[in-house]
């Protein structure tokens, strides 16, 4: 991949990632195994709760704990295929200390062993118990993830304005994972993290027999009464083109979308170069969005 039109910030991990790996069917155990095993430590203060027999959940209280508070659930990324709700501690315990509210994160079922409507309908459950607690005021919580999780919470806005149950405030869609039907660029080469052989064994795990028609968000045909929603996305993503076309159809169904294009930085960016300015600068936009939306001051 040419470096110049690369972020400068993101150069050297840039040299560091190979672009040509791919989750697929004979690899996915192996890249468990390294996810789990690079994965962070988790945070000693999250409360790990049991919802169900299939929905575990990780919840992170606010330093100064309010009498219905707003709050957050987020969902993990991984492709569908990997990850855990650990992984992302270090950040969800950074969004309820600055914003003051209750963030919970999903530890939902993965393909190819559980596929759709397994994820989604785990955090369904997660987003009616966390509307449910007495602490929690119901009309501002707002949905979340990255990557996979993105894609799993523009999927769970649907799903609730269709139930009518609970009414999320705000959509938090982080480089999402939106379209099975996403084919590379004309630089394939250029995607570092995830790239279009995973994205393909991600979503044909994650579909199995399902009609994409119903479970794929960027193949809804209607997206009108969804909670407002804010897109962060880099220009060197393989998701770059759809949470663009995504963006652009939440506004033409009267729904307002904030689209953050972050130039030349690759999937998960935030992740691999985590105390970068680029990486800093784009947490930063993410809890402004969350602060205008749930109502809420800097804690």
């Amino acid at each position: 991949m040419p470096l110049d039109d690369v972020h400068p910030d993101l150069r050297l991990a840039t040299r560091l990632i190979p672009g040509q790996l791919a989750v697929g069917r004979f690899t996915l155990p192996f890249a468990r195994i390294a996810f789990k095993a690079l994965r962070p430590i988790g945070n000693r203060h999250a409360e790990v709760m049991d919802l169900s027999s299939n929905v575990k959940v990780r919840l992170f209280r606010p330093p100064n704990s309010a009498v219905r508070s707003a709050a957050l659930l987020w969902i993990h990324g991984g492709g569908y295929v990997l990850g855990a709700a650990i992984q992302d501690d270090t950040m969800c315990r950074r969004l309820s200390d600055r914003l003051g509210i209750t963030v919970v994160s999903v530890d939902y079922r993965l393909a190819p062993e559980h596929p759709y409507p397994a994820a989604l309908h785990d955090c369904y459950d997660a987003l009616t118990w966390l509307a449910a607690l007495p602490e929690i005021d119901p009309t501002r919580i707002a949905i979340g993830g990255m990557s996979a999780g993105g894609g799993l919470a523009a999927a769970l806005a649907i799903l609730a304005r269709d139930r009518g149950e609970v009414t999320p405030a705000f959509q938090l869609l982080t480089y999402p994972m939106l379209d099975d039907r996403t084919e590379p660029g004309s630089e394939p080469g250029r995607y570092r993290v995830w790239n279009p052989r995973s994205n393909h064994f991600g979503w044909q795990s994650y579909l199995g027999e399902a009609d994409p028609a119903v479970a794929v968000p960027a193949r809804q045909v209607d997206l009108s009464r969804l909670a407002p929603a804010w897109i962060g996305v880099g220009t060197h993503d393989l998701f770059h083109d759809e949470g663009i076309a995504y963006a652009r159809r939440l506004e033409e169904a009267g729904v307002p979308c904030q689209l953050e294009l972050v130039p030349g930085a690759f999937h998960g960016f935030d992740q691999v170069v985590r105390r970068a300015p680029v990486t800093r600068a784009f947490f930063d936009a993410q809890c402004a969005s969350l602060r205008t939306a749930l109502g809420v001051s800097s804690a």
